[in-house]
C-alpha cells in the first residue's frame, strides 16, 4: 500500500472520531467545578440574594401535585424543566403548573442519552418540545436544560435558534438515587448551596430510581428553611437574574413574578 493510500485511510478513520468529539465536546460543561468557575451563566449563577429552585423530568400525575402542594404551603414558585413526551401524556398537569404560577422550561422531548451525533434530530425534538409546552400552557418557555446536563453542539445550536437559554445548576440533591433520603438530599444540596445558586431536584422518578422523588419532597421544607435562615430568597429562574441577563418581567415571559418567591437561607445550609 502506498504512503498516500495509508494517509487517506487514516484521514477517513479520523473524520468520524473528530465529528463525534465536536458533537459531545461541549458536554464537558457537565463537570460541576469548571462550569461554575468558567461559565457562571450556564451554571445558573444569579442574584447573590436569591436561590433558583428547579425540578426536572415531569410532569407526573402522581408526584408533581404533591410538590405543588408543598410549594404552595411554603409560598415558593419554582421552574419546572418538563419533558415534551410527559407534557403530551399529562397536559392537565402541565397546565396546572402554569396555573399555580410556576415557570415551565424545556428539558427536551425524552430523557435519552445524547452520545450519538444527530444535530437534525436534536433540533427537531427540541423544537417539538418547546412547541408542545407553548401550545399546552400558553406560555413560551425561555430556558433549556438537556437531560443529564449534557449540552452537545447540536443541542446548544438548536436551543439558540429557538431562543432558549441553556441553564444547568450549581447544586443538586442526588435525589434520583435509590438510597436517597430527605437528610441526604438536604445535606447534598447544602454542600454546594450559595447565594445566587441554582438547585436541581426532581419532581418525578421518570428517569430515576422508583419512588426516589419522595426524598426530595420531604426535604423541601428544610431546604427552603435553610435558605430563608441565610437571608436568601427562593424562586424561579425568571426572578433569578442569571448572569448576563436582566430580571424577567411578567410581560415578557407570561410567568407571574412572585416577589414573595421566598426569602431563604442558613449559616450551615442543610444541617438539621
Amino acid at each position: 500500500m502506498s504512503e498516500g493510500s495509508r494517509a487517506a485511510r487514516a484521514a477517513c478513520a479520523v473524520v468520524p472520531v473528530a465529528a463525534a468529539l465536536a458533537h459531545i465536546g461541549p458536554a464537558a460543561t457537565w463537570l460541576h467545578g469548571p462550569r461554575r468557575l468558567l461559565l457562571p451563566a450556564l451554571a445558573g449563577q444569579g442574584r447573590p440574594d436569591h436561590v433558583a429552585l428547579t425540578f426536572d423530568d415531569g410532569p407526573d400525575p402522581v408526584s408533581t401535585p404533591l410538590f405543588l402542594d408543598v410549594l404552595d404551603g411554603l409560598g415558593v414558585r419554582a421552574t419546572f424543566f418538563v419533558l415534551g413526551e410527559n407534557v403530551v401524556r399529562h397536559p392537565a398537569q402541565a397546565r396546572e403548573l402554569a396555573r399555580r404560577g410556576h415557570e415551565l422550561a424545556v428539558h427536551g422531548w425524552s430523557h435519552d442519552p445524547p452520545w450519538l451525533p444527530s444535530p437534525a434530530r436534536d433540533a427537531r425534538e427540541l423544537r417539538r418540545a418547546a412547541r408542545v409546552v407553548r401550545e399546552t400552557t400558553g406560555r413560551t418557555p425561555r430556558w433549556y436544560r438537556p437531560p443529564y446536563g449534557i449540552l452537545t453542539t447540536g443541542r446548544w445550536a438548536a436551543a439558540r435558534r429557538l431562543g432558549l437559554r441553556p441553564v444547568l445548576w450549581t447544586a443538586w440533591g442526588k435525589d434520583w438515587r435509590q438510597d436517597a433520603t430527605p437528610g441526604s438530599v438536604r445535606a447534598t444540596v447544602a454542600a454546594d448551596l450559595r447565594g445566587g445558586g441554582t438547585v436541581l431536584l426532581h419532581d418525578t422518578d421518570h428517569a430515576s430510581a422508583p419512588g426516589s422523588w419522595r426524598a426530595a419532597l420531604a426535604a423541601l421544607p428544610g431546604l427552603v428553611g435553610d435558605c430563608r435562615a441565610a437571608g436568601l430568597e427562593v424562586g424561579p429562574l425568571a426572578d433569578h437574574g442569571v448572569t448576563g441577563t436582566t430580571r424577567v418581567r411578567e410581560a415578557e415571559s407570561g410567568v407571574p413574578t412572585t416577589p414573595g418567591a421566598v426569602p431563604s437561607r442558613s449559616p450551615t445550609p442543610g444541617q438539621p
